[in-house]
């Protein structure tokens, strides 16, 4: 090969990397990316009490034994694939992560089931109702805290009201559903 030839050849390199270079140069002018104040996104979180502002009360929700009248166990079962994740809730069923649930109404919270509760949980004391049921579901740090439970609860007083009335039929003999007394 020629020094002519191999003058072009590296002409045509040249030029490409000139070419690229006034491409960038103008890309970057043209698009200039906005840095922002402050680096990372913004996570809403729910403020703690106590701060200086007063903060608005939450909506009263309607009492369990009202939303159980309208309650379907079979919306409830559909419900509860969210906590198959951790639970079982067939009789005999080994524990995953969190305990079987199987006839866990009328049980006493923190004992048995051949699970390993968290120091909290087993300090709570007393029996699972529906009104505990409801106010663990609702917030399970919120009920009990220190609790080893991660979920975050289910806000919809309907969808937490079918998960309980579920979860009455998950015994050898169900507990039946509570009469709303208003």
């Amino acid at each position: 090969m020629d020094s002519f030839e191999l003058n072009k050849i590296l002409g045509a390199i040249l030029a490409s990397c000139l070419l690229l270079l006034v491409m960038n140069f103008t890309a970057n002018a043209l698009f200039a990316p906005v840095e922002p104040a402050k680096p990372g996104f913004e996570i809403a979180v729910k403020a703690e009490g106590g701060g200086g502002a007063k903060e608005a009360a939450p909506a009263k929700s309607e009492p369990i034994e009202k939303l159980l009248q309208t309650a379907s166990a079979e919306k409830g079962a559909a419900a509860a694939k969210k906590c198959q994740a951790c639970h079982t809730f067939a009789k005999g069923e080994k524990n995953g992560v969190g305990p079987n649930l199987y006839g866990i109404l009328g049980d006493q919270k923190g004992e048995g089931r051949g699970f390993n509760f968290s120091a909290a949980m087993k300090a709570k004391g007393g029996t699972w109702t529906d009104d505990d049921l409801n106010q663990f579901l609702t917030n399970p740090k919120g009920f009990v805290p220190g609790t080893a439970m991660g979920f975050a609860g289910l806000p919809k007083d309907s969808e937490r009201a079918d998960v309980i009335a579920y979860l009455h039929t998950l015994a050898d003999k169900p507990v039946p559903l509570p009469t709303a007394s208003k």
